[in-house]
């Protein structure tokens, strides 16, 4: 590699991340801004001159956002969970089971990640209202519970195991129930972790659907109560910058926990050994 392309190389990196992490630095020195300090300066400062933690203190002090992350994570819990456990049953029998339809089944699963949310949001909402679910936190997780493209990235990561692993087992007479446990799962921890991850984000950041179905803001999720700050605090950003804050650290919490797991399953194309 010549100097040059190496240069253009870190130029390129130090511009993408300029893009992509310079807003949230930008929004974590802002929450820690005192109220005398300039935030709308000439020359932007990253290094707050006088470090606070009151503009946290004052959104926890006037708006119930604990109780909101709290419901937040209740939802992320349920939808994660679903996915887990839906995705990584679905994946595997399309993938190592043969059943009459199975084609058709997969067919059908291609067919709706073509289609937006918003195409089906007026139905979803309509089921979930005739189940008595509106207004609840279950209905607002009830719909993510199982993904399709995590269906499909399970179905992948099963498919990408060696038939001949499946074989030894049958031989060895382990039931269906067995070779997903001991065959399947060993294998495919890596993408497990990977929709999990995509389903905790999907769940924490999602905002139009909470939107719809609720109502009581006792049961408003993080992303929806956030609103109030806008309204309560619209001349004071830094108090909305923290408020954004506290929902953006538990993301980074759940990926430094399973960014090892993560990276496994992006990078791993197929079962090697």
């Amino acid at each position: 590699m010549s100097p040059r392309e190496k240069i253009l190389r870190y130029v390129l990196m130090l511009v993408v991340l300029l893009i992509t992490v310079g807003p949230f630095l930008w929004q974590l020195s802002t929450s820690l801004k005192g109220a005398t300090e300039n935030i709308y300066t000439a020359t932007p400062s990253f290094i707050p001159a006088e470090p606070t933690l009151s503009n946290y203190v004052r959104v926890s002090e006037t708006v119930p956002i604990w109780t909101f992350a709290q419901n937040s994570l209740f939802v992320a819990f349920v939808v994660v969970l679903g996915n887990a456990i839906g995705a990584t049953l679905a994946g595997f029998a399309l993938a190592r089971l043969r059943f009459r339809g199975a084609k058709l089944i997969f067919a059908l699963i291609l067919a709706t990640l073509i289609l937006p949310g918003e195409v089906t949001i007026i139905a979803q909402y309509i089921t979930i209202r005739e189940m008595g679910l509106a207004d609840t936190l279950i209905g607002v997780a009830l719909p993510g519970t199982i993904g399709m493209l995590n269906i499909l990235l399970m179905w992948a990561a099963f498919r990408a195991i060696p038939q001949e692993l499946d074989d030894a087992a049958k031989v060895d007479g382990a039931n269906v129930w067995q070779r997903l446990r001991h065959v399947g799962l060993p294998n495919v921890r890596g993408m497990l972790s990977v929709i999990t991850i995509f389903a905790f984000i999907g769940a924490w950041d999602d905002f139009l659907w909470p939107l719809i179905v609720l109502t009581d803001p006792a049961n408003y999720t993080l992303t929806v109560g956030l609103q109030y700050l806008n309204g309560a605090f619209s001349a004071n950003p830094r108090v909305i910058a923290a408020g954004t804050m506290i929902a953006f650290i538990p993301i980074v919490i759940v990926f430094a926990v399973l960014q090892r797991f993560f990276f496994r399953g992006v990078e791993e194309g197929a079962i090697k050994g």
